[in-house]
């Protein structure tokens, strides 16, 4: 039994939720986003929230039930309030500076880093050594946080590199003398 698939996810006010071609489509003040209903699952929506149930006592119908709850929970979250990461440059001459839909980064290449921000996503700099992905959509603010990250994970002798907000990055000792 799932305990996270056992409580139905709760629909706030101003959040409405139809399932139509096998599609679950929420709909809030911050967007639409949609997901493809898994067949092991049956889903119900109610005016007080939509509950997920195992279709079948199969191990694939348990396995994917409170996979499937959490991320119908993802949706409504992401219609209301929104996903936020935070990535934090340490380096010297490490910086970045969003310009439109363009993120420039500077992370010691002989080039400067230009990624291109996907639509229904806002990069903001606060700082030139702060990025702040902020979207609808849990996987696409993560995949685009990923993508930054991987230009220069933090290295663990001086911790150089691009890290997540409250990541701790394992330091190592250098060379004995």
């Amino acid at each position: 039994m799932s305990r996270i698939g056992k409580k139905p996810v709760a629909i706030p006010s101003g959040v409405t939720a139809n399932i139509a071609d096998g599609n679950l489509s929420v709909k809030g003040p911050k967007g639409t986003l949609s997901l493809k209903l898994a067949d092991d699952v049956t889903y119900d929506v109610q005016a007080d929230g939509i509950s997920v149930q195992p279709a079948n006592e199969t191990k694939r119908a348990r396995a994917f039930w409170g996979m499937q709850r959490t991320l119908v929970q993802n949706l409504v979250t992401g219609v209301t309030e929104g996903f936020t990461k935070k990535l934090l440059i340490n380096g010297v001459g490490y910086r970045a500076a969003a310009q439109g839909r363009k993120l420039k980064l500077q992370l010691g290449y002989s080039h400067d880093v230009d990624i291109d921000v996907p639509e229904g996503l806002e990069v903001k700099t606060p700082d030139n050594t702060t990025v702040e992905i902020s979207g609808a959509d849990k996987q696409k603010v993560g995949q685009l946080a990923a993508e930054i990250r991987r230009w220069r994970k933090p290295e663990p002798y001086k911790g150089k590199g691009i890290k997540y907000d409250g990541e701790y990055i394992f330091r190592k000792e250098g060379k004995k003398k």
